[in-house]
Parts: structure tokens; C-alpha cells; sequence
């Protein structure tokens, strides 16, 4: 027709031609092809002056902008096409115009613009008689009263425009009103009936061509049966959705797509693969400016974070929808929102905020009557009020939650139903009752594959098992928990941080206690030992070149025999496990080539107080750095509160006459095993709090530091020291050192505030480098882009510089490209930085303040040490509180003098800290003890 029309040079017809074409492709999904053909239309109605064409051509731009989630673009459009269909007086196209630009603003989020639009339209329909037209506006309002959460209202209307469809003949509009009649109600909780009204439309899609609508169908009917607790159909159906999607170029689609495989990535308990997806998701949203999908994305996202364990990040994704929500005045979002928040603030221990926003949401589900809505918020207070110990008022809420559940068929919200009777009747101290409706809930969990709750489950389960003292059920039930655990984890691969969170939601230490309760001391170390450090161990052995995958790596500790493990140890070693319920402190010493000792110590206060109570003896803190400093306060402050590096020396020794905390930490970790200790050294397996304790500076009763007789070494876990032991010495460079010094920091801010330049950790490489010879790396040489360049090839690492207090993280000079006004990406070393350098050394040495630091995790310590450990660092020497410049250039002095004679790493620690010890000005405990040598026992040769 295009052709036909140029060859005889008629313009209109030409311009015609142009129109229906472009709808045609646009049909098809090639929207960028549509576009050209409106384009030249348009232009061709503008050479003719025909007003009528030129504004349906800026009509059906505005389509195939918005159909390529350009909304802005499609607005400008739309509102130009409005202004000559009302100069020209045409009322279809006013109307029409009206409409789209009502379908415009709601997928931007602005519901009452949308809504006051499509009235406009639909009055210019009733008025002109155009049924079609009117069965539109009557859809469209439908849609925009769904999005405010007004269902029976969204009905009302989809209803009125499926009659005119049906009456019409309009087989693409039957198909659209009945999706949207089955997505209202599968939000009212009947959910058979939104499969019936889905399928219905998606009959429809497919034998009229309609690829969109299909796509459309398919997403809805797999948010039915997500819902529905049907996953792997789910999941099918948004496979579906996506591919269609693609195939007609349709972006918004395909970011609805991706957020939903994602979140059934999160039930099926993928959470690596959630996150992807839903980042995915939510890109295209935001390319898009889909404020709606937007916000589900953050949600999504949340929900995946927070099934790792990683709540104070997915409180901030929830934060960013709830904004989004209330923003655009999507009530059922705002509502969703509000109680995932409550879930997260409730992880967190908030349980006046968790509270808050499950009225929140609760109170908007009960407005815009979304069962589904209102089930999830009465199970997130009932949370609330039994954290709260309020046993009857959260098994009424429960049971009101399970009610809803049962009702609209919900699975996936009925098996957690029953597993909240089981934890609010277990919290009653009715263990019988708890184990019928754990297992109810793990049965229905088991049965539609979701996958997050099973852990926890079968660990609550256990517990009840083992308060009635059927210790066989309970142990089984501990092992499926671990295996679960185990199986999850591996699906993380390579992201170690996820790694570490998600362990930390589920210890292993109540089949320890079990264990240990029936005289199964070599199992129950086992087991701890199964809890340790195993994301470590995969970072390990994939530096060591171990041929096993994740999947299999997912249990080396499993593999673990007594004869294996005395193997590979070369001095005594010390596993410490601590029951912080029953106040108990286990202690395992294995010695080569022996039986191992087990003891176990019962303890008036819990470790971690003891472990504060010697930090404020020594003089030292640890508090975590403040989160609340006003970031208007003077931009060129100079602070040290955030790194304390460079104090100044404090010539007495804070240490009590009698010993005091130091003293009695001995008597609980030492004395029960010290008669056993045969040699000069102990390496101790710590975990969680006592890989933080002090030990060089432990006091025995003839008032002796432990450190005194004994060469110390921690190791995060038995596997650990087995990787190293096992590791050929082929792995790790022989020569070559790299010193760090005093990085300058002069344009550097921490939360906006300055740093201090560090003049001694300059003078302390200086000093190292005249000893061994090699030129130091200082001021704005010392820069991010140089250190991490540098540190593959050596064998000897040292640095000192600033170090975040939180985790140890290093603060280097900012990268030259980026010195005005650096980004934290330009001068921080992190630790994701350092576990993907790749390491070659036998020894790191971390001059930096609170470099032994990190969260305590049941990973162990997950400061910057454990990263260059997982690196591939044979050894670590690393400092667990702030350290004093000329204190340590004397320690390092020492230390090196050692190190450069051949000494061996522990052997040049332990005669450093001797030496300070019989010093008059350092002898101090704050001033020798900090530095913990974590890892192997390395020597190091500089004459090569």
C-alpha cells in the first residue's frame, strides 16, 4: 500500500498507509519499526496541513513510546495530539487522547491523574456513542482503582467494559477484561476464581495473536499458583511471560517478568539467583520509569536479603518501596511494604517499630479488604507480640492469619501458619503440642518445595524432640537442619558476605549440646567443627587450586578424622566451643598422634562479658564506630575516633595487682587444659567471641602472662589448618615484600570527616625497609591502584595505615585520577578488593587499627584479616584493638630483626612482645598484646 501510494504521489494516502503500518508493526512488537512509520507519517501530515492526521500522528507516537516504556516521551506526544483534536474540535480523538494519557500516568505511578483522565474519556464515549470506546475508559478506570487498592470498585468497572466487549464482538478486549477481572480477584483472595478469568484470557490472547496480552496472561496465572504455594508451575508461567516479552521487544513486561522469577527464586530459597533477577527487574524499571514494578522490585530484593540474614540492607530496600508506594499512592504496595518492614525491624530486635508497621499495613489491608495482605500483617504482629511474651494475643493473631490462609488456599502461608502455633506453644513450654504443628507446617513446606523456613523448622522441631528427652528424633531432625542449611548455602557459589550471613542465621551448637549431653565428644566436635569458618574454607581452597567444586566443597569439615586431623597438627591445639544458653564453655585439646582431651567449663557470665571486662582492664575499647555524627557538622573536623591509629603511648600498665578479668578468662580457657600442655607452643581454634580474646595477655595464678610461656596462634578452623598443612609450599612466593606506609589522605572523608596523616606508620616501613632492605610505598605513591597491583607476586605484605573500625577495612591514598574529591571505591580497600587479588604471601602483617575486628558472625572474625586469609595468604598477623605509633615501631622492630634472622613468624611475635613486655616505657599490656598471628607458622628468607 506504502508503495502504491508514492508511485502515485498521493500524500494522504501515502500518510495513511504510513499510520496503518506503523500499527501493524506495532502489533507485531517491533515498536522501533513502528516508530519510523509514525514518525513519517507525522511529517507528511504536517507538509499536507491535515490537523486531524497530524494529531493522531502525535497519538500514535505517544503509543509506541509508552510501549517502549518511554512515558515522558509518550506524554509530550499525547499532550500535543490533545491540543489540535480540541483546537479542531474532534471529540473521538480528544477522548482517545484522554485515555492514553490516563493509561500513561498510571504505569508512572499517578493513580488520581489517571483516574480524572479516563472520566474525561469515557464521558466523551458515552456522549458520542462509541461502545468500544467506552468498554475501554470503563478497563482502564478498572485498572487505576486496582492500583489504589480498590478492588470491588475495580470490578465494578471491569465488569461494565467486559459486557460491551461481549456485546461488541471485541474478542482482544473480552481477553484483556477477563485478565484484569481475574487480577482483582486473586487480590481479594479468591484465587480459583482469578485462574478461571486468567485462562479464559489467555485463550483468548492465543488464538487472536496477541503476543502482549499473552505475556500478560502468563505472569498472572503464575502469580496465582506462586500464591498458591505452587512454585515450579510458577516459575514455568513467568518463563513463559518473559520469553513472550522479549519476543514483542516489550520492556516493561519483561521487567515484570524477571521481578517475578525472581521472587519465586526467593521461595524456592535461590537466593543468588533472586537477586540477580530481581536486579534485573528493577533496572528495567527504573530505565522505564515503572514506578509499580519499581517498587516490587525493592521489595523483592528485601525479601532475598533478608533471607540472608542481611536485615539492616533489607530494611532499606523495603524503605525504598514503601517511598515508592506512597509516592505513586499505591495503597496495596504501601500496605506490603509496611509489613515487610515490620519482618525486618523485627529481625533487628525493633519491636516498637516492627509493631508499628504491622498495624500499618494491617490497617490498609483491612481498608482496601486484600486477604492476603491482611493474613501476612496478623502473622507479623503475632511475631511481634510473642517476642513480646504475649502468648494469648499472638496465638489470636495467628490464628486469624491461618483462617485467611486456609481460605484463599495460600500453602505457602499456611504452612507457616501452623509453624507460628508451634513457636508461640513452644514458647508455653508445651513441647508436645509445638512438635504437632511444627510438623504439620514442615509437611505442607515440604510438599510445595519452599524451601527458607525448612531449616529453622526442623532446628525448632529438635529443640522440642530434645526438651522431651527423645534425643534419637532430635538428632535426626539436627542433621536434616544442617543438611538443609548445607544445600542452600552452595547455591551462593562465590558470594562469600551471603555466605557468612546466612550461616549465621543457623549455628549448629544445638546438636553440639545434644551431642555432648550424651557423651558424644567426638561427634559433638565434629560438629562444631562443621559450623566453622566454611565459607573460608571454599575461598581457600579455591585459591589452593582444589578441583572440587562448591557443591562438593559444601562439607570438607564432614570429612574430618580424628587420625586426619592429629595428622596435620604440630602442636598442641586448643577447639573452643561456648553454650552461651547454658553459661558453658566446652574445651577439645588435641595433641599429635594422641587421644584428645575434652573438659567441659561452666562459667558465671557469658564469654563475650568477660572478653569486655579484659578490654576495659587492659585500658582499650571496642566499641563499634558511631553511626549517628552528623554529616553537618565542619567538613575539615580532624577526627581519630574512627581509626585510632596514632595515639600516644601511655607509659603505665593498666593492669590490676590481682589479675582481675585477665585472670579469671585464664581459669576458664586455660587452666582446665594447661597440665596437658606439653611444649612452647598452642594454637587455639577460636570462634565468634573468643577469637577477640586477649590471649597473650591471660594471667595464670602465679600472676604469669600466658604469653610468657607459650607461643600463641588462633586458627579459624581445624579444616583451615588442614588446607594449610596440605597446601604445597610451590603456592606462595619466596621472595619479594610489599610495605605500606602512611597512605596520604589528605582529601579523603570518613561520614565527612578528615583524617590525620600518620607519620609514624611512615617512619615504621621506613624503619622495616632498612632492616630488609626494600623501598617502601608512602604518601601518594601509597595509592589503591599501586597497593592492589603490588600485592600478587610477594611474599611479605606489611601495611599500616588507617583502618576502619567496624571491620578493619584499609584506607589507602585515593587513586591519582581521583584525588580532588574521591569516592570510598578510590582509597578503601575492602575486603571484597583483597579476595580478588589472588595472593602469593606466606605472611600479611596489618599494622592498622582493629584489623583483627568484624562483626562476630559464626563465620568467626570477618575483619580484613579473614580476607587476605581467603586470598590466599599462608599467615596473618593482625591487631584486635587501636594501636600506639611508637609503641608499635618498637614492637615492629623487633619483630623484624627476628623475622630477617630466619625466625619463624610466632617465634618473632613472641620474642617482640617479650621484649616490649621488659621495657620500662611499653610495658603496658596495651602496647604487646594487641598483634595475633592467624594461620600458619611461616619462615621467610630475604636473602633470596
Amino acid at each position: 500500500m506504502l508503495n502504491d501510494a508514492k508511485k502515485i504521489k498521493n500524500k494522504r494516502f501515502e500518510g495513511d498507509a504510513c499510520k496503518n503500518l506503523g500499527h501493524a508493526y506495532h502489533s507485531l512488537g517491533e515498536f522501533k519499526k513502528a516508530m519510523e512509520l509514525h514518525q513519517l507519517g507525522l511529517r507528511i501530515a504536517k507538509e499536507t496541513g491535515n490537523k486531524d492526521a497530524e494529531g493522531q500522528g502525535y497519538n500514535n507516537l505517544g503509543l509506541t513510546h509508552h510501549s517502549l516504556g518511554e512515558f515522558n516521551k509518550a506524554i509530550e506526544r499525547y499532550e500535543l495530539g490533545l491540543s489540535i483534536a480540541q483546537n479542531t474540535g474532534n471529540k473521538d480523538a480528544e477522548g482517545t487522547v484522554y485515555n492514553n494519557l490516563g493509561v500513561t500516568y498510571r504505569y508512572l505511578g499517578k493513580f488520581e491523574k489517571a483516574i480524572d483522565l479516563f472520566q474525561l474519556g469515557l464521558s466523551i464515549a458515552i456522549n458520542t456513542g462509541k461502545k468500544n470506546a467506552e468498554g475501554i475508559r470503563y478497563n482502564n478506570l478498572g485498572l487505576a482503582y486496582h492500583s489504589l487498592g480498590k478492588f470491588k470498585k475495580a470490578i465494578e468497572h471491569f465488569e461494565l467494559g467486559l459486557i460491551i466487549a461481549i456485546n461488541t464482538g471485541n474478542k482482544n478486549a473480552e481477553g484483556i477484561r477477563y485478565n484484569n477481572l481475574g487480577h482483582a480477584y486473586h487480590s481479594l483472595g479468591e484465587p480459583k476464581k482469578a485462574i478461571e478469568l486468567f485462562q479464559l484470557s489467555l485463550s483468548i490472547a492465543k488464538n487472536t495473536g496477541n503476543k502482549d496480552a499473552e505475556g500478560i496472561g502468563y505472569n498472572n496465572l503464575g502469580a496465582v499458583y506462586l500464591s498458591l504455594g505452587e512454585f515450579k508451575e510458577a516459575m514455568e508461567l513467568f518463563q513463559l511471560g518473559l520469553s513472550a516479552a522479549k519476543n514483542t521487544g516489550n520492556k516493561t513486561a519483561e521487567g515484570t517478568a524477571y521481578n517475578n522469577l525472581g521472587g519465586t527464586c526467593n521461595f524456592l530459597g535461590e537466593f543468588k539467583k533472586a537477586i540477580e533477577l530481581c536486579q534485573r527487574g528493577l533496572r528495567i524499571a527504573e530505565e522505564t520509569g515503572n514506578k509499580n514494578e519499581e517498587g516490587t522490585g525493592y521489595g523483592n530484593l528485601g525479601v532475598a536479603y533478608s533471607s540472608l540474614g542481611e536485615f539492616e540492607k533489607a530494611k532499606e530496600l523495603f524503605e525504598s518501596g514503601l517511598k515508592i508506594a506512597r509516592k505513586t499512592g499505591n495503597e496495596d504496595a504501601e500496605g506490603t511494604q509496611c509489613i515487610n518492614l515490620s519482618c525486618a525491624y523485627h529481625s533487628l530486635g525493633d519491636f516498637e517499630k516492627a509493631s508499628k508497621f504491622s498495624n500499618l499495613g494491617l490497617n490498609i489491608a483491612k481498608k482496601t479488604e486484600n486477604k492476603n495482605l491482611l493474613g501476612f500483617g496478623y502473622n507479623s504482629l503475632g511475631h511481634v507480640y510473642l517476642s513480646l511474651c504475649d502468648f494469648d494475643k499472638a496465638i489470636e493473631l495467628f490464628e486469624l492469619g491461618l483462617t485467611i490462609a486456609k481460605e484463599t488456599g495460600d500453602k505457602h502461608s499456611e504452612g507457616h501458619g501452623y509453624i507460628n502455633f508451634g513457636c508461640a506453644y513452644q514458647s508455653l513450654h508445651d513441647s508436645q503440642k509445638a512438635i504437632e504443628f511444627y510438623q504439620q507446617g514442615l509437611s505442607i513446606l515440604e510438599k510445595i518445595g519452599h524451601k527458607p523456613a525448612e531449616p529453622s523448622t526442623c532446628g525448632a522441631l529438635a529443640r522440642a524432640f530434645h526438651s522431651l528427652d527423645d534425643f534419637l528424633k532430635a538428632e535426626e531432625l539436627f542433621k536434616s537442619q544442617i543438611k538443609l542449611v548445607e544445600e542452600m548455602r552452595v547455591l551462593l557459589q562465590e558470594k562469600d558476605e551471603w555466605k557468612i550471613s546466612f550461616r549465621n542465621m543457623h549455628d549448629f551448637r544445638g546438636l553440639v549440646a545434644l551431642q555432648l549431653q550424651q557423651g558424644k565428644t567426638m561427634e559433638a566436635l565434629f560438629t562444631a567443627e562443621a559450623g566453622r569458618a566454611q565459607a573460608l574454607v571454599d575461598l581457600m581452597e579455591s585459591q589452593y587450586g582444589s578441583k572440587k567444586s562448591f557443591q562438593s566443597s559444601s562439607k570438607p569439615q564432614m570429612e574430618l578424622t580424628l587420625s586426619n586431623i592429629s595428622s596435620h597438627i604440630s602442636s598442641p591445639t586448643l577447639f573452643l566451643e561456648e553454650d552461651t544458653c547454658d553459661k558453658v564453655v566446652y574445651l577439645w585439646l588435641l595433641l599429635k598422634g594422641q587421644q584428645f582431651q575434652f573438659v567441659r567449663k561452666e562459667i558465671s557470665v557469658e564469654l563475650k562479658t568477660l572478653i569486655n571486662q579484659t578490654y576495659t582492664q587492659i585500658g582499650v575499647k571496642r566499641r563499634g564506630r558511631s553511626n549517628n555524627r552528623s554529616p553537618d557538622e565542619p567538613e575539615d573536623e580532624e577526627i581519630d575516633d574512627l581509626t585510632d591509629r596514632g595515639t600516644q603511648a601511655s607509659a603505665s600498665s593498666s593492669q590490676q595487682d590481682d589479675g582481675g578479668a585477665l585472670k579469671t578468662l585464664y581459669e576458664v580457657v586455660i587452666t582446665p587444659i594447661s597440665h596437658l600442655i606439653k611444649g612452647d607452643e598452642l594454637i587455639i581454634v577460636a570462634h565468634g567471641s573468643s577469637f577477640i580474646i586477649p590471649y597473650a595477655a591471660l594471667v595464670d595464678q602465679h600472676s604469669k602472662y600466658l604469653s610468657e610461656t607459650l607461643r600463641i596462634r588462633l586458627a579459624p578452623s581445624l579444616t583451615c589448618l588442614k588446607l594449610l598443612a596440605e597446601c604445597p609450599e610451590w603456592l606462595h612466593s619466596t621472595s619479594g615484600a610489599l610495605l605500606v606506609g602512611n597512605p596520604w589522605v589528605e582529601t579523603v572523608r570518613i561520614d565527612c570527616k578528615k583524617l590525620p596523616q600518620l607519620p609514624g606508620a611512615e617512619k615504621e616501613v621506613r624503619m622495616i625497609g632498612q632492616i630488609l632492605n626494600i623501598v617502601p610505598l608512602t604518601g601518594k605513591n601509597a595509592t589503591k591502584e599501586q597497593v592492589l597491583s603490588r600485592l600478587n607476586p610477594v611474599s611479605l605484605i606489611h601495611i599500616a595505615a588507617h583502618g576502619r573500625r567496624e571491620n578493619g577495612e584499609i584506607i589507602l591514598s585515593p587513586n591519582l585520577a581521583s584525588m580532588d574529591r574521591p569516592k570510598e571505591e578510590d582509597f578503601l580497600l575492602t575486603m571484597a578488593d583483597v579476595l580478588g587479588a589472588k595472593l602469593h604471601a606466606k605472611l600479611v602483617v596489618l599494622s592498622c587499627c582493629h584489623s583483627g575486628q568484624g562483626p562476630i558472625k559464626a563465620e568467626g572474625v570477618v575483619g580484613i584479616a579473614r580476607a587476605f586469609l581467603g586470598a590466599g595468604a599462608r599467615s596473618v598477623i593482625a591487631t584486635l584493638w587501636a594501636i600506639n605509633d611508637e609503641a608499635t615501631l618498637e614492637f615492629m622492630r623487633h619483630f623484624y630483626e627476628h623475622l630477617a634472622a630466619g625466625q619463624s613468624a610466632s617465634k618473632s611475635l613472641h620474642q617482640a612482645m617479650k621484649c616490649l613486655r621488659e621495657s620500662g616505657q611499653y610495658k603496658a599490656v596495651e602496647h604487646w598484646a594487641p598483634f595475633v598471628l592467624i594461620g600458619d607458622d611461616v619462615t621467610l628468607n630475604f636473602s633470596q
